[in-house]
């Protein structure tokens, strides 16, 4: 660290989840746990998704996008985290924070539009059946996938820029498990209102734009669903978008609560509390939600693991 006090720190010291030793054992296996069912189920869903031809389809395309998305991020916080359970002190270097940063807010982004482009392919699927195979061409599919990941680097270089132009002085103790946005914000020497509002503004645009997109596609799909006549007809569209509805409350729920209030009105604690579930509890959990409520994916496993058995 520099000697002088209006120079920036060289090196971060992330605190953790807790400072309770007693506590520090159990969580990393937890986590370490929690870790080793979101890649085997993530990378285990995107190699049945690429195996199988009867799951090439746009909706199946997305899903695996998804993995891809929930595996990269979680892997780009947990084994970090993991290590401030069994080292005194978990030290990352500037350089370290901010490329954990970037990679965090890029992959975060992409989930929220990933999972808007998914509701918008649900509201084809359902509301244009006889134009779903012309509407969500490979072309359609490639073309929105290109938007969801070229919006979420837009959005992720304004976050990480805002936070490179900060200044950090002799406290160099992050209050997180992880480099996020508010504590890196709470901890610099001369963060401004302008900084947060910077944040709110590309966090709420963010987060505005996928809710109307989710929001408008199931108000539509609401209202297909309601005139289809048979009861089966209605039951197996609901069927079909509930993994998804599940997902997007679940996600949207903690990120809203965790980056739209004001850090006063949440405590950094309970933000580290709340920012576990869409950083570490989402990208474990949507493999199993789109897997075992999916008749398409059993059924490529059965496939695959018979391959696997008969040769």
């Amino acid at each position: 660290m520099a000697a002088d006090n209006t120079s920036s720190v060289t090196e971060f010291i992330l605190a953790g989840l807790t400072n309770q030793p007693g506590l520090q054992l159990p969580l990393f296996f937890l986590f370490l746990g929690f870790y080793m069912v979101t890649v085997v189920g993530n990378l285990g869903l995107m190699t049945l998704i690429g195996l199988n031809s009867h799951l090439h389809t746009p909706m199946y395309f997305f899903l695996f996008n998804l993995s891809f998305i929930d595996f990269s991020y979680s892997s780009t916080i947990i084994p970090k985290m993991l290590m401030s359970f069994v080292s005194k002190k978990n030290v990352i270097s500037y350089t370290g924070c901010m490329t954990q940063l970037f990679f965090f807010c890029f992959f975060v982004v992409c989930e929220c539009f990933i999972l808007s482009a998914m509701a918008y392919d649900r509201y084809v699927a359902i509301c244009k059946p006889l134009l779903y195979t012309v509407t969500m061409s490979p072309q359609v599919c490639l073309f929105l996938l290109l938007g969801v990941y070229g919006m979420s680097a837009l959005l992720d270089i304004a976050h990480t820029g805002n936070i490179l132009f900060l200044t950090f002085c002799a406290d160099n103790l992050v209050n997180h498990y992880m480099c996020d946005i508010l504590p890196l914000l709470e901890l610099s020497c001369n963060s401004s209102y302008m900084n947060l509002l910077v944040v709110f503004t590309f966090v709420g645009f963010g987060i505005g734009v996928c809710i109307v997109t989710i929001f408008l596609s199931y108000g539509f799909i609401l209202s297909s669903i309601f005139h289809i006549s048979s009861t089966e007809g209605r039951s197996k569209a609901f069927r079909t978008c509930s993994s998804h509805i599940m997902t997007v409350c679940l996600f949207f729920g903690s990120g809203t609560f965790g980056y739209l209030k004001p850090p006063s009105a949440v405590p950094l604690d309970q933000g580290k509390v709340c920012s576990l579930f869409y950083t570490i509890v989402m990208p474990m959990l949507n493999p199993l939600i789109y897997s075992l409520r999916n008749k398409d994916v059993k059924l490529a496993m059965k496939k695959t693991l018979g391959r696997i058995t008969s040769s």
